[in-house]
């Protein structure tokens, strides 16, 4: 039985664009509920569209062509949308630079220089001209080729990168040389979720890779891999590949190896994590010889051999290693460790636990830049490696320190601050003044002073206070009329902070409102609170989702017919399972990129590795809470759901699209004589959304903000 006619793919295409404004049903195209139930600890659980986990079969390349001429005619038919790409292609034409990383004399940067694809790698000596070292515009027309990862050499004559393919997060890493601008012979394959550090000679890497494909597999076919002995290897340079040393291979599949070098050489750094447990392991390896590292020996020490905590290597001096923990301290805290005497009873507190969790640490101009989350927003501390307290580093106000970098031996730091009304700009430290200064800032096309955040705290179903930013421009009125945009996210120990986005400055310039709740599962407040939305516990995430939607109504901000949600990734499982618990509440939702099936999440590429947040359906206990949530599985028929747009794209290896596509079959099945318009998404040559091209996101983007801004007005 084909799973479309002829009739049914023709009729999309043609009526699609009379459909924009209907009040009557859409013809949605025919999908086959497959008889597939599976046993789940004596519960019987209907999965119908099995078949559409395979991405690559013709029946399911069949229906995402249906589905695509559904979607696009009518998301371009919306009248918002052509006004909204124009502006949002303005609002993204501005400069965007990285922060300086220093080697060799040299002075090495990204730069956007607005609507650039990807952004360009320059070199700078001097005071010289900036050169363009590498640009991954010229890798792929249309600009899906991105450049993920790079480090320099501390001698600054080579440049290791990677770059990924259409939105894959499988990596290549190659070497360039700095001064001449060619690369070597040598490329690592079958790379992902690695970090790049250069020996102190300057000879090789450690980076962290899967093994090879089956034997017969298509190269072309690894993209679904299921994800198993991710390893950390040393590549030498002018050496193939497969001579490459194996550091260290973890005990189980699931687990992640990555290595590190401390600044001056002398100890590599190996960290295994359980997937996304939030204790590591952290192994201390002595080279010796920091010019020719030496990995025979076993480490000297071993921090974290129980996984219960946090070990991040902050530096070193001499012996001594500076680490950030969660041992003894929920919101961590660093110490010194005395690497000839390594166990907990000797170390030595540097920066105590204190109210505010600590979010990163930087050892840069032999002192300790500690970065520190205030109800979400960022402090920035100054410590001698003495444990003195320095001081506080102003910040021109309420918003995030985005990125900061700095050498134990070089005077300065530097960092980036961001606000919702402020795209980053860059800042110099002086560690011994801890006086910042602005290096760079980008001509923006809006007014920032037009534009006000302020911040709430609202009580969630069991009465926890949760945060929220609530951002609009100066001249709102508060009559429960404004449409408001509710992005979330929640989970993963990851921090929502007071960030810019072209995309939610084009909404607020349109008199809408962006609020961004701070919702358990994140790390704002520390392990507990990210405990407090994980497992049995997630229900919580969602509670508090549709509390910030409440307060939002209940205060006059906007109302249930004006207010949309949107969430990418864990956030887009976040919107699935709100929508299905809280339809009255929500006038349109945004599930992009969702993991949606929570009964067989873990069964597909790094989804096993999620366990530890979402818990598994390979227990008893794990199926009794996510199938009561599980977006896929709570689609309900008659049901009136509001208008959904699920987003994904067909190179999605974090979060595979067969998630988003059994949601949105499921969504159309439920609301078949239901009006609201259940569609879907899908991005050709797209993953999960690093690396997107400009121009894709700016695509998207319009699509989004268009569908929620129809639905909320």
């Amino acid at each position: 039985m084909p799973f479309f006619t002829a009739r049914t793919l023709t009729a999309a295409l043609l009526l699609a664009p009379a459909l924009a404004l209907s009040a009557q049903p859409l013809s949605y195209p025919e999908t086959t509920r497959g008889p597939v139930v599976d046993d789940y600890f004596g519960t019987q659980v209907a999965d119908p569209y099995r078949w559409l986990e395979d991405v690559d079969a013709p029946a399911t390349l069949a229906w995402v062509k249906a589905q695509q001429a559904l979607a696009t005619p009518l998301l371009q038919a919306l009248p918002e949308q052509g006004a909204l790409k124009k502006r949002l292609t303005e609002l993204w034409n501005y400069e965007r630079r990285s922060l300086p990383s220093f080697a060799g004399g040299q002075r090495f940067f990204a730069r956007n220089d607005g609507l650039q694809n990807q952004p360009v790698l320059r070199v700078q000596r001097g005071a010289g001209r900036p050169k363009v070292l590498l640009d991954p515009n010229l890798l792929a027309a249309d600009g899906t080729t991105a450049l993920t990862g790079w480090e320099v050499s501390d001698d600054g004559r080579w440049l290791a990168y990677a770059l990924a393919e259409a939105g894959s997060d499988w990596e290549s890493i190659r070497f360039r040389s700095v001064a001449s601008g060619k690369d070597s012979s040598d490329v690592l394959s079958r790379v992902k979720f690695s970090d790049i550090a250069w020996s102190n000679d300057g000879k090789g890497v450690l980076y962290s890779r899967y093994p090879d494909a089956p034997a017969g597999k298509p190269g072309a076919n690894q993209t679904f891999d299921k994800l198993e002995n991710h390893s950390l290897y040393y590549h030498r340079l002018g050496q193939p590949q497969a001579k490459d040393l194996l550091i260290h291979a973890p005990e189980q599949p699931t687990w992640f190896a990555n290595g590190s070098f401390t600044e001056d050489g002398r100890y590599a750094l190996v960290s295994v994590t359980q997937g996304s447990a939030e204790g590591n392991r952290l192994a201390i390896h002595d080279l010796r010889d920091a010019g020719q590292p030496q990995f025979e020996s076993k480490p000297i020490a071993i921090l974290g051999a129980d996984f219960k905590s946090i070990f991040e290597p902050v530096g070193s001096t001499g012996a001594i290693l500076y680490v950030l923990t969660t041992e003894g301290a929920p919101k961590k805290r660093v110490v010194a460790v005395d690497l000839a005497r390594p166990q907990p009873q000797h170390w030595r507190v540097v920066v105590p636990e204190g109210e505010d969790v600590i979010d990163s640490v930087t050892h840069a101009g032999g002192q300790l830049l500690v970065k520190q989350l205030h109800d979400a927003s960022s402090r920035l501390m100054r410590y001698a490696l003495s444990g003195e307290a320095l001081g506080e580093v102003a910040l021109p106000g309420l918003g995030d320190v985005n990125a900061v970098e700095g050498k134990a031996g070089q005077a300065d730091a530097y960092f980036q601050f961001t606000s919702f009304n402020r795209p980053a700009s860059s800042y110099r430290l002086p560690m011994q003044s801890g006086k910042p200064v602005l290096e760079w800032s980008p001509r923006l096309p809006f007014k920032p002073e037009d534009y006000l955040t302020e911040q709430v705290f609202y009580s969630s179903k069991d009465g926890t206070r949760v945060p929220m930013f609530i951002s609009y421009r100066k001249d709102l009125k508060k009559d429960g009329s404004t449409p408001t945009l509710l992005y979330g996210y929640g989970g993963f120990n990851i921090s929502l902070t007071p960030t810019y986005s072209p995309q939610n400055l084009a909404w607020m310039e349109r008199g809408g409102i962006y609020a961004q709740p701070n919702l358990r599962g994140g790390a704002e407040y520390g392990e507990a609170w990210h405990k407090a939305g994980t497992k049995a516990q997630k229900q919580n995430v969602f509670d508090d989702f549709a509390a910030a939607a409440r307060y939002l109504i209940d205060q006059k901000y906007t109302s249930a017919k004006h207010l949309g949600i949107y969430g990418r990734s864990n956030g887009g499982l976040l919107v699935g399972a709100t929508l299905n618990q809280h339809p009255e509440l929500f006038a349109a939702g945004v599930p992009g990129v969702g993991v949606m099936d929570m009964l067989r999440f873990h069964q597909f590429t790094v989804g096993g590795a999620w366990r530890d947040d979402y818990g598994s359906s390979e227990t008893a206990e794990g199926f009794a809470y996510l199938y009561p949530y599980s977006p896929v599985h709570n689609a309900k028929l008659g049901v009136a759901y509001p208008p959904t747009l699920t987003i994904t794209a067909d190179h999605d290896d974090r979060v595979v699209p067969g998630h988003s596509f059994k949601y949105a079959a499921a969504m159309q099945w439920a609301n078949k004589d239901n009006p609201n318009p259940q569609l879907i998404r899908i991005e050709q040559r797209g993953g999960h959304g690093a690396g997107k091209p400009t121009a894709k996101k700016i695509e998207e983007v319009a699509d989004v903000l268009a569908f929620l801004a129809h639905y909320t007005e």
